[in-house]
C-alpha cells in the first residue's frame, strides 16, 4: 500500500494541505468546522419524505434485472425501503456492523482533500438536502437520493466497501502530483457510472446509474454508448461528462477485479506517465480496448439531452 499513500499516513487527524496543493475554492459555512460536518441530519418535512417514497418507487420499477446484486442486496440489509429519508444513525450502526462504514451528512459538495479524509475513514459524506418537485428528474448537484440510494447500498460489499477506503486514502496521493482530474475519471467511470459483469450479463454498479431512471436503460440497453472493459490506465486519461448521458461506459469482471486493478498498482508510477489533460474523448473507442459494444454513438451526435434527441 506503500505506493499509493505516504507509508506515515494514518489519517486519524485532517492532515495538513501542502500549500503548493490547489483544491477548488469552497466557501465554507460559518457552522461548520474543518470536517464540513452539519451538526445533525436535516429533519424532513412530509412533503420531502414523499419525494424520497416516489424517487425509490419510481426506480424500483427499473432496477430489478439491471442492478448489481451486491446493490440490490445491500437495499434489503440497510432497510431502505420502510419509507421517508433514512435516518443516518440507524443507517450508519447497520453498516457499521457489515463494513465498519457508517453515513454523514454534509450540506453542499465538500472540497476534494475533506472528502478522500472521510473517505479513508470509513465515512461517506451524504447531502444534507433532498430535490425538490420541479428538479425531481434531474438535480446536478447530489442530493441525499442521490448520495444514500445511489451510493450506500454498495457499502454493504465488503471489497467494494474497502475500495472505496483505498480510493479516500489515494486522493492524497494524487494532489501531490496534481493528478485529481485523473483520479476523478476512475471515481466517474466506477463509483458513479460503473458496469458489472454479472454471471454472463451486464449490471450496473455505478450510483450515478443507479439513481436515474433513464441512464440505467440507457446505460445497459441502449445502442449509443460503448462498453469497454475497464483498463485503469485508459480510464485515467479519459474525458467525462457530468451533466449528460455517458458515451462510454466501463465494464469489470468483478469488484476483486476492480481492487486488484486499483488497490495494487503502483499510482506512483502511473501518475508520473499522465498528463495533466486527458489523452482521449469520452466517445473514444483505442486499439488497446476490450469492446463488447461499440456504440452508434447517435445520442451524442444529435447533440444530447440540449438537443431533445432520444436516448437509444
Amino acid at each position: 500500500m506503500a505506493t499509493i499513500i505516504e507509508p506515515e499516513s494514518d489519517f486519524s487527524a485532517l492532515p495538513d494541505l501542502p500549500p503548493e496543493v490547489y483544491t477548488a475554492p469552497l466557501k465554507r459555512p460559518p457552522h461548520l468546522g474543518e470536517d464540513w460536518l452539519e451538526p445533525k441530519q436535516t429533519e424532513y418535512s412530509v412533503d420531502e419524505d414523499a419525494i424520497w417514497d416516489d424517487l425509490f418507487a419510481r426506480q424500483m420499477e427499473v432496477l430489478p434485472g439491471r442492478a448489481a446484486t451486491a446493490f440490490l442486496q445491500g437495499l434489503e440489509k440497510l432497510d431502505l425501503a420502510h419509507g421517508g429519508v433514512p435516518e443516518f444513525g440507524k443507517m450508519s450502526e447497520d453498516l457499521g456492523a457489515l463494513t465498519g462504514w457508517s453515513v454523514v451528512p454534509v450540506p453542499m459538495l465538500i472540497p476534494d482533500h475533506v472528502f478522500f479524509w472521510h473517505l479513508a475513514n470509513r465515512r461517506f459524506p451524504a447531502g444534507n438536502f433532498i430535490r425538490t418537485r420541479e428538479t425531481f428528474d434531474y438535480i446536478q448537484e447530489p442530493d441525499v437520493f442521490h448520495d444514500v440510494f445511489g451510493h450506500v447500498p454498495m457499502l454493504t460489499d465488503p471489497v467494494y466497501a474497502d475500495y472505496m477506503q483505498e480510493y479516500g486514502r489515494a486522493g492524497w496521493k494524487a494532489m501531490r502530483h496534481n493528478r485529481l482530474k485523473a483520479l476523478g475519471a476512475l471515481y466517474w467511470y466506477t463509483v458513479e457510472f460503473g458496469l458489472l459483469m454479472e454471471e454472463g450479463a451486464l449490471r450496473a454498479y455505478g450510483a450515478g446509474i443507479l439513481s436515474g431512471p433513464t441512464e440505467i436503460v440507457f446505460a445497459l440497453e441502449a445502442k449509443s454508448p460503448n462498453r469497454i472493459m475497464l483498463n485503469v490506465d485508459r480510464v485515467m486519461r479519459t474525458d467525462y461528462v457530468i451533466d449528460d448521458l455517458q458515451p462510454t461506459y466501463f465494464v469489470i469482471e468483478s469488484f476483486e477485479d476492480l481492487y486488484h486493478q486499483t488497490v495494487e498498482r503502483d499510482f506512483d508510477r502511473l501518475y508520473r506517465s499522465l498528463s495533466p489533460a486527458f489523452t482521449y474523448a469520452n466517445s473514444a473507442i483505442i486499439d488497446v480496448d476490450d469492446v463488447l459494444h461499440r456504440g452508434t454513438q447517435e445520442y451524442l451526435q444529435r447533440g444530447g439531452r440540449g438537443s431533445g434527441a432520444a436516448p437509444v
